[in-house]
């Protein structure tokens, strides 16, 4: 028994001796961190971090709803930094890395879909500030103080991206059997991606209307290219190509559901921008977002009367807001639609309805032959859609008064979709009136969903006209941008002052206009 001790002693120290340097180079990895990790693991986080959802703040800044009651928030625009994606985008990378690295060709799903979020990251993050670093973020990501690109050079960068993923889904979907595992929006199934990246592209050429005449950027012929050729530029054409997060319970409950019933319903109500469009229109959609305001009915109104509807400004101070709702003066949200289940309705991040309206609006001004019209008109049947409305008997049900959720009075709402396309208010015009309308409709498109895009629209063209007041903030006013984040200024700072002086005179202002809606 000695000897084997003396054995096992004696050999153990012979292996430190050998082995002390690979021991010693390996103390700094820690076993409980992988250092890879599948690229199909990978895309479902960056999904989940790309994900936008619905009764947040930037629904209330897009002017679809208000809070009444100070404890759960306001209804002012921020005043600080914004938030970027720069983790995230590492994490793209690193799923572009692990697939190559687990045997992918260069092109592969995972690459394709990379070009797509990186493009989709910095439009988003550039929509907000405006210059951002680009070419030094992603070529050298430890870095920490890398030069900004301007904010035309990150759009034609991300309109290359997007091509390029464009042409390698191409690629891919003729070779067949080819999927993007770990992709919990459309399944993998690459034909659905396809049609995302040139949607999302038309989106991009549309936010950039007012640099139509720039030749670098030349967006008259990429969107006129893009119509012309539905085979190389595939688009959705049906509300089920929506890339659109579905809530599932009891997993990811939707943000209103009957667990904080008792919470918001009261605290939350309708915004009269909102609202207003939809009382001029005489639009069906109203009885199935919000309800009647109880003051208006204990007066006699008629819950299917649209006059029996009333939204706040979001302007409006709070305490004037807060005690109109408790006097019932304004309507609340849908309690039906929005409080009754805990999955609610799907979170579009990108849809169809908004395509249509973007096509309509490029053809409107000229950018490509077509009928503006019927692109118009398929944006407008596609949102009514999406509310389950339909030419004749629908069920619009409101919560009765003083009741627990649940307990509703029903109605039949009859509808004749014909009849309301062919008002004068709705029916498209053309030119500028026409114009208008696209913008309007995508507008009420855009309810709780799509992230910012109804607030860039507004900034973009004033259509629909936001309302300002006390409640907004303190300078009555809509900010047009974010400031850039503290961090930046703290590890940044010299390229991050250059960036503001070059396009803000030095002054990182929220109410300066950024190069996008020069």
């Amino acid at each position: 028994m000695k000897l084997y001790k003396s054995l096992t002693i004696l050999f153990t120290a012979v292996c430190l001796v050998f082995s002390s340097c690979t021991d010693f180079a390996n103390l700094s990895v820690d076993p409980n961190r992988p250092t890879s990790a599948p690229a199909s693991l990978i895309l479902n986080g960056v999904l989940t971090s790309i994900t936008t959802g619905a009764w947040n703040s930037e629904m209330r800044w897009n002017q679809f709803f208000c809070i009444n009651y100070n404890y759960y928030g306001t209804n002012e625009y921020w005043n600080g930094g914004a938030s970027l994606e720069y983790t995230n985008l590492k994490n793209v990378i690193k799923m572009e890395e692990e697939a190559t690295k687990a045997g992918g060709a260069t092109v592969n799903p995972y690459a394709a879909l990379g070009k797509f979020f990186r493009a989709y990251m910095f439009v988003k993050m550039s929509s907000k500030v405006g210059d951002l670093p680009l070419t030094e973020a992603l070529n050298g990501l430890d870095k920490t103080t890398p030069v900004y690109n301007t904010q035309k050079d990150i759009y034609i960068q991300a309109l290359k991206w997007l091509d390029a993923a464009n042409a390698d889904l191409t690629s891919l979907i003729k070779k067949g059997g080819q999927s993007a595992d770990g992709d919990w929006y459309y399944g993998g199934d690459l034909t659905k991606w396809q049609k995302l990246v040139n949607t999302f592209t038309i989106r991009v050429l549309v936010s950039l209307s007012k640099k139509e005449a720039d030749a670098d950027l030349g967006i008259k012929a990429k969107f006129a290219a893009i119509l012309a050729d539905p085979t190389k530029y595939p688009l959705m054409t049906k509300n089920d190509d929506n890339f659109a997060y579905q809530p599932v319970s009891p997993f990811n409950f939707y943000p209103k559901n009957p667990s904080n019933y008792g919470f918001d319903a009261l605290r939350e109500n309708t915004s009269k921008v909102y609202i207003d469009l939809l009382k001029k229109f005489q639009d069906p959609r109203l009885f199935i977002v919000a309800e009647p305001a109880e003051a208006i009915i204990k007066k006699g109104g008629n819950p299917l009367d649209f006059k029996s509807f009333e939204g706040a400004s979001t302007g409006e101070s709070l305490d004037i807001m807060s005690t109109k709702v408790q006097n019932g003066e304004y309507s609340l949200i849908g309690r039906k639609r929005y409080y009754s289940t805990n999955t609610g309705e799907p979170i579009i991040q990108v849809g169809y309805p908004e395509l249509c309206f973007n096509i309509a609006e490029g053809i409107n001004r000229g950018w490509a032959a077509g009928n503006a019209e019927t692109f118009y008109k398929n944006g407008v049947l596609a949102s009514m859609a999406f509310y389950g409305i339909k030419t004749g008997a629908n069920t619009v049900s409101f919560q009765k008064t003083g009741a627990s959720l649940g307990n509703f009075d029903n109605y039949t709402l009859n509808v004749d979709l014909d009849t309301y396309y062919a008002q004068a208010e709705v029916k498209y015009a053309g030119g500028a009136k026409g114009l208008e309308q696209i913008l309007n409709q995508k507008y009420i498109a855009f309810a709780q969903n799509s992230d910012l895009e109804a607030y860039y629209n507004f900034r973009r063209t004033g259509v629909p006209a936001f309302l300002t007041g006390s409640g907004v903030g303190p300078t009555n006013q809509i900010p047009m941008r974010y400031r850039y984040p503290d961090s930046e200024r703290r590890t940044n700072k010299a390229n991050l002052d250059a960036a503001v002086t070059s396009q803000y005179g030095a002054n990182d202002d929220l109410f300066a206009k950024m190069w996008l809606i020069k």
